[in-house]
């Protein structure tokens, strides 16, 4: 049940303003804030105020290409065989998985 002050669609259009476009939308933050915090619920408005403390990377975040999804993949991956091997097995052990490990 929507509540009554909420407009039909608003939660899927503000939701839905950046996500699933194959083109990075960075430019057009500014403007998804300033309408969000029109016509959205209040926890996307919450969150645009996050938004709000620091546009230049969340528009560089959005708009250029790089990203450290990678890096922090990798890291994922180290803290889990670290995680799996805690106080089974030697630091070379897990140095090796590591290494070996693609």
């Amino acid at each position: 049940m929507r509540p009554t002050h909420e407009r039909p669609g608003s939660r899927q259009e503000a939701a839905g303003a950046f996500s699933g476009s194959p083109h990075r939308r960075g430019l057009l933050l500014m403007d998804w804030i300033r309408q969000a915090e029109q016509d959205a619920p209040a926890p996307v408005c919450g969150f645009t105020g996050f938004l709000r403390q620091d546009p230049d990377a969340v528009t560089a975040g959005l708009t250029l290409e790089w990203s450290s999804g990678v890096v922090e993949g990798n890291v994922n991956r180290v803290k889990r065989l670290k995680r799996a091997m805690y106080g089974r097995a030697s630091f070379e052990l897990l140095r090796t998985r590591i290494l070996i490990q693609p």
